[in-house]
């Protein structure tokens, strides 16, 4: 029987050292602010969905996004493969809908849940086409739309980014 590993090579590391999935996801979240990373995948989505249209932003800023987007979800991936071993609750009384975002109550309590469901439902693989394709659908107009269901995946990611900014902000108190 073959041995199935999933490669989590981050690119672009300037040491070739082995990193946690937390400092991976310090290290995304200092390049990229939580509200800019989902403005740019929003926007990439968009204009993944229009037809006539192409994004009006520079190439190698979608690219960056790109590659810092791919290293997030492996830094997800991870976190999930340490689950077991982590306890990230926080039992807060009543949150309210601003604070709660896209998450339910029980993945804001816990938000490890969200990569656990999201990489239950997704590979690393899927989540790179996934990137892929939105990103090669909004950088030019095309007739044909992406063959797969694109809004689950980009849930997840979107979710993925409040749940590790949330895991972040109650490491750091």
């Amino acid at each position: 029987m073959k041995k199935s590993r999933t490669h989590v090579e981050t690119r672009f590391w300037a040491v070739d050292k082995k990193r946690s999935g937390l400092q991976l996801m310090e290290t995304f979240f200092q390049f990229n602010d939580l509200t800019a990373s989902k403005e740019m995948l929003n926007n990439i989505m968009n204009y993944a969905l229009k037809r006539n249209s192409w994004i009006d932003e520079d190439p190698s800023v979608i690219y960056q996004f790109h590659q810092a987007v791919r290293s997030f979800v492996r830094a997800g991936y991870l976190i999930h493969l340490k689950e077991k071993k982590r306890v990230a609750h926080a039992h807060l009384e009543n949150p309210s809908l601003w604070v709660l975002g896209l998450l339910s109550e029980k993945e804001y309590q816990n938000p490890l849940l969200v990569f656990k469901k999201a990489f239950k439902e997704y590979s690393v693989k899927e989540f790179d086409y996934f990137m892929s394709g939105i990103v090669y659908f909004s950088m030019g107009m095309y007739d044909n739309l992406p063959e797969r269901n694109i809004v689950n995946p980009y849930i997840h990611l979107t979710k993925m980014l409040d749940a590790a900014h949330l895991i972040l902000e109650r490491r750091g108190k």
